[in-house]
């Protein structure tokens, strides 16, 4: 089997299971109880968040450990709307048809359940936020603005640090989902100028199930779940000793390798990208052209069923994607796909190709030999 859906996870780094087996068995404490096994616990979770804290290039207590990015991402949104409203009334937030559901159903939730007010930003035919959409949005009444730095589904890149900046001189909390482009972007906060980052770890060859939120210092947020004080009295719950330690191990070696990685990627994804729009009729990539994740590719054929492609695709040895992971097999097109524009009878044929460190020239080879055929197959039994 070829693997190229990186964008929904990734394989377990060796040198982050290896790190992480000791805290299974040999190493299994509580990191709340007192005695030595639970301090061992402690400490290996402390020096986790410092290495968390040392790629973000942010203090270690402002790291939350959670179970995904889709907590993360939840507990930003609910957290953050329920503080500010508590304390001043203030109502107001923003956010994108193009970001990942975690953001998008829980902005929804949040207007339809708990009352407060949602407004959904313009985005451009590539599918980002323009820093003047950002503005043209803001009142006084505006909590949060919530825009993810790069897009799972179509890859383009959002220029955070401009939008953060709107956000700032206009007193608004900015948060970023930042799940899907911590594997090849620089998420340094301070350079983003962000409130709020969420993270997951099994997008940069760390384990599923666990997660982070960097919450900058003085960002008031309601408790996600309460009980005991962990977390910084944030997320109450017994810490998963060994995915925390995961998590900051294989987020060290993205960013320690992300330069050799971009440049493994980049040139065979600009290959799918060249090939597929010269070679199969009505084709478009999605997304931006150039500011787009470096191991990202996503298309959409027009008069195909996409789904039907995915498992063409599957039975032929490949592995790929729709868009999200979170709702394959959806027959409805996506809301991403169709916020760019596009009829049904183009949106309906999206496919997202990702690449990663074990994706190799022969891969792509095989792939883009396979796949005209089996988009002129898709077609002519749909029509």
């Amino acid at each position: 089997m070829i693997y190229l859906d990186y964008a929904a996870t990734t394989p377990v780094d060796q040198r982050v299971l290896d790190v992480m087996m000791p805290y299974f068995r040999e190493n299994y404490g509580n990191p709340s109880s007192v005695h030595r096994l639970g301090q061992k616990a402690e400490t290996a979770i402390d020096s986790a968040r410092e290495k968390v804290a040392a790629v973000l290039h942010c203090k270690p207590e402002e790291i939350i450990f959670t179970s995904c990015g889709t907590e993360s991402d939840n507990f930003a949104l609910r957290g953050a709307m329920m503080a500010r409203r508590n304390a001043s009334g203030e109502t107001w937030i923003l956010t994108s048809k193009t970001e990942h559901h975690a953001v998008s159903k829980t902005a929804e939730q949040l207007e339809k359940e708990y009352g407060f007010q949602l407004e959904w930003l313009d985005i451009n035919k590539h599918g980002g936020v323009s820093p003047e959409s950002l503005s043209k949005a803001v009142c006084n009444n505006t909590v949060l603005a919530s825009l993810m730095l790069a897009n799972n589904e179509i890859g383009t890149i959002n220029l955070i640090a401009d939008l953060a900046k709107i956000a700032k001189a206009n007193h608004i909390l900015f948060h970023t989902d930042a799940v899907q482009a911590a594997a090849y972007l620089d998420v340094n906060v301070e350079k983003l100028g962000v409130d709020l980052m969420s993270l997951g770890g099994h997008k940069f060859y760390g384990p599923k199930g666990v997660g982070a939120l960097y919450v900058r210092k003085g960002t008031k947020l309601l408790p996600h779940m309460t009980g005991g004080g962990q977390e910084n009295r944030q997320r109450a719950g017994t810490q998963n000793v060994p995915y925390i330690v995961g998590f900051a191990e294989a987020l060290r070696l993205t960013a320690e390798e992300r330069e050799a990685r971009t440049a493994h990627v980049k040139p065979l994804r600009d290959q799918i990208i060249g090939r597929v729009l010269e070679e199969i009729p009505d084709s478009q990539l999605t997304g931006h052209p150039e500011n787009r994740l470096p191991n990202h590719a996503s298309f959409v054929f027009k008069d195909v069923d996409g789904n039907l492609l995915l498992q063409m695709l599957d039975s032929a040895g490949f592995a790929c994607s729709s868009g999200s992971a979170c709702k394959t097999g959806n027959p409805e097109p996506s809301e991403v796909i169709t916020s760019l524009g596009h009829s049904l009878d183009w949106a309906l044929g999206s496919l997202r190709i990702t690449l990663g460190v074990d994706s190799t020239p022969e891969h792509v080879d095989s792939f883009l030999k396979a796949l005209p055929e089996l988009v002129e197959k898709v077609r002519k039994l749909h029509n």
